[in-house]
């Protein structure tokens, strides 16, 4: 008789398909750290309305966040390699570099540190917003140049404004980064969907790769409530 579900096949091909946490992990977070880069920059080029810039990262933002993630990772796989072949072949540009040496995980971080820098844009935009307007004039009073007030007063309370949402978009992006197995990165997926093959136990591995992201991002959602709770009660305080 045919079992639901195989238990044994469940626990033996867990700890296979956990030793690829780390590539998941360093996906994520590395896309994280250049995805709030671009959105700061892009940010930043819209508020201050920069010419030509400014048009054109309104028409990034509005791509990224009307297109798939998964069409995005695509384009960003097979278009980069063809655009370097072309400048290659037709201008004589880059030709000491052999676009076949590279790694896939370079292409799915490249997807996925442009499709958040479109979207942190937005929540970093917002919070910077948020911060009075008062504080610039001020800051223009006592003589500090714009980019002294914004690093100094403006930013530290933009992130405070911005942690909730740059978290939840942090745990969203470590879910998301099962989509680059398409592109050939082994990660947890990638291996559940190899070692799910070797024994058509799809459904096991599957059960198995839940009870890693799961307990993963409850992690990071404790962690980073930990972090928001602590500079909450460092502002509070502050301000006593």
């Amino acid at each position: 008789m045919e079992k639901l579900l195989d238990i044994d096949y469940l626990l033996k091909a867990y700890p296979h398909i956990l030793k690829y946490l780390p590539v998941t992990i360093w996906i994520s977070v590395a896309a994280m750290v250049l995805g709030i880069a671009i959105g700061l920059a892009t940010a930043l080029i819209r508020l201050y309305k920069v010419p030509v810039l400014g048009p054109l990262s309104a028409l990034y933002v509005s791509f990224v966040r009307g297109t798939p993630l998964l069409v995005q990772i695509y384009l960003v796989f097979y278009g980069i390699p063809k655009i370097i072949y072309y400048l290659q072949t037709q201008h004589g540009w880059l030709t000491g570099f052999d676009v076949n040496y590279v790694s896939p995980e370079v292409y799915a971080l490249l997807s996925f540190s442009l499709n958040l820098g479109a979207y942190l844009s937005e929540t970093i935009r917002s919070a910077i917003e948020s911060v009075d307007r008062g504080q610039f004039e001020a800051a223009d009073a006592i003589g500090l140049t714009r980019t002294q007030t914004m690093l100094k007063i403006i930013l530290p309370q933009a992130l405070t404004v911005a942690l909730p949402n740059l978290g939840n978009t942090f745990i969203s992006t470590v879910k998301d980064t099962s989509l680059v197995f398409i592109i050939g990165v082994i990660d947890i997926m990638g291996e559940a969907k190899i070692i799910g093959a070797r024994g058509l136990a799809y459904f096991e591995v599957f059960i198995a790769v839940s009870l890693i992201y799961w307990p993963v991002c409850i992690i990071i959602e404790r962690v980073l409530a930990m972090v928001e709770k602590r500079i909450r009660t460092y502002e509070r305080s502050a301000i006593s």
